[in-house]
């Protein structure tokens, strides 16, 4: 049984005939200017199917200019499946990512490097020193192995929460470069039962990363009908450039057979237009380009559209995610990805500030509804990510989880049938037939069955805000249970399999 999600009744902010005109936008971007190609095997694939190649740089690093026709864009998407598994530790727990069907679920990212502690220490007013008052403090400290973990655990708990996106990036002295794949993959596999995403930091590191899998996952076949990981793989410099290495990383994660998310992350006013139409063209034809190379390489192949625009600052050109231009750019995407049946990971629930409070709240919750409304299959960035994506903070998260859940009960479909209406009118015609004129005594079945919403969990007391308070305390609990842990047997295997891991993870 799969996690469920929350299907949504999607609102079109395009209407079909702007999609289309988008569309063919776009693939008017793609032979006109083109795309700069720096991976040779890239340009040569495009070049069999039917693209211009024209080698370009003389002197400099090889680069071909693509200019690619729409046909070959749109018979290589069409042979994208329009559904995808994200399988999981426990089965209960995986995804199943229709493009055609508007049911969102909500992940986490992005590989921060800072993760915020919180703690509350007591103040006394200057005014009336005999009044103390605690306030939250907060300390920045770098993203590290035990703290992926804890993350992890965190989305183990947090019911909200549907897939594990890594969260911090890992700067343990005894990480490095070669090793780093291994153990984050491992770290996030070991602590939570839900679906493990992530960039791949070596492509030296594919295989040993995909064998963990299988490992854990109980074999080639099986993880191949129960995809445990899946990879992130952002190809695209914008703008309309394919980098070399993370291009070959798309090439041979799709070989694999594993999931993957093609993901492009133009900034509107510098690397994109600003302007919605432009931004929306050039993100999708950047989007549609990798998705069809991955189809070129192996017809088949798993994969998401991956949308991630952002809007600049204009005072100091860096990301901006709580104008309205950003949730307008990924409802757009949301819809190009409907369009072409493809599921769909989007964005929502980033803050530009450094600390929780009024500002992430409102910033945060913002795009959730919009952007949840649109009906992306998958929304990243939804929990605990501050200051842009560069911090991760676990207080955030735990009241991200509880806002998203107002967010899922908001945005599902309302229902209403003849048998549901029968039963209110009677219960109006009762009532009126009382001299109280109270529904009482018939919330009770509604409050059992789930149907209310329960009070504000981190609601605070008399003049005080407690949300913070109690979020960490929340958080406290979550990390005292025990973990989800891989079975010690099957640790024992991938340890003797898997070059790398760092002994003090074992259980």
């Amino acid at each position: 049984m799969a996690r469920q999600g929350v299907l949504v009744e999607p609102y079109h902010r395009l209407k079909l005939e702007q999609v289309e005109q988008l569309h063919r936008a776009s693939l008017a971007i793609l032979t006109d200017p083109g795309v700069i190609c720096f991976n040779r095997q890239a340009a040569e694939v495009f070049g069999d199917h039917g693209a211009d190649v024209l080698s370009i740089n003389p002197g400099g690093a090889p680069c071909w200019l693509l200019k690619i026709p729409g046909t070959v864009i749109t018979d290589a998407v069409q042979s994208a499946p329009k559904v995808v598994k994200l399988g999981a530790r426990d089965e209960n727990n995986c995804l199943i990512l229709d493009g055609h069907e508007p049911r969102v679920r909500f992940a986490s990212g992005s590989e921060a490097n800072n993760w915020l502690d919180m703690d509350m220490e007591a103040f006394v007013s200057k005014r009336s020193p005999d009044t103390e008052v605690e306030f939250p403090v907060f300390k920045v400290e770098k993203g590290t192995v035990d703290r992926l973990a804890r993350a992890a655990c965190l989305c183990e708990h947090l019911d909200s929460w549907d897939s594990f996106l890594r969260t911090v990036n890992i700067q343990d002295d005894d990480i490095t470069d070669d090793n780093k794949d291994v153990n984050k993959f491992f770290t996030s596999l070991n602590n939570t039962t839900k679906h493990v995403m992530s960039g791949l930091t070596e492509l030296s590191q594919l295989s040993n990363v995909v064998r963990m899998a299988q490992t854990i996952a109980g074999g080639e076949d099986r993880l191949r009908e129960n995809p445990i990981i899946s990879f992130i793989t952002c190809i695209v410099k914008s703008p309309l450039q394919l980098v070399d290495d993370t291009t070959q990383k798309a090439i041979e994660i799709a070989r694999s057979g594993i999931p993957l998310v093609i993901s492009s992350s133009p900034q509107g006013g510098s690397t994109a237009p600003i302007g919605e139409d432009g931004m929306v063209a050039q993100v999708n034809a950047e989007i549609l380009v990798g998705i069809a190379l991955t189809q070129l390489i192996n017809k088949g192949t798993p994969v998401l559209y991956g949308s991630v625009p952002s809007r600049a600052r204009m005072d100091d050109l860096c990301d901006t995610y709580g104008v309205p231009e950003f949730s307008q750019y990924n409802v757009d995407c949301v819809q190009m990805a409907r369009y072409y049946g493809l599921p769909c990971y989007s964005t929502g629930g980033v803050s530009d500030v450094k600390v929780p409070g009024i500002q992430a709240s409102v910033e945060r919750l913002f795009s959730h509804i919009l952007v949840a409304l649109a009906g992306p299959q998958y929304i990243h960035y939804a929990f605990g990510l501050l200051e842009r994506t560069n911090t991760f903070c676990p207080v955030q998260a735990v009241l991200d989880d509880a806002h998203i859940d107002m967010v899922k009960r908001f945005v599902r479909q309302p229902i209403v049938t003849a048998d549901r209406i029968s039963e209110s009118l009677k219960q109006i015609r009762s009532v009126m037939g009382t001299p109280d004129k109270l529904y009482i005594l018939f919330v009770r079945r509604a409050l059992r069955s789930g149907e209310i919403t329960l009070p504000y969990p981190f609601e605070g007391k008399d003049m005080v805000d407690e949300a913070l308070f109690r979020a960490q305390n929340r958080m406290d609990e979550i990390l005292s249970l025990p973990p989800s842990h891989i079975d010690k047997q099957v640790v024992d295997r991938v340890f003797q399999e898997v070059p790398g891991l760092l002994t003090r993870l074992r259980n």
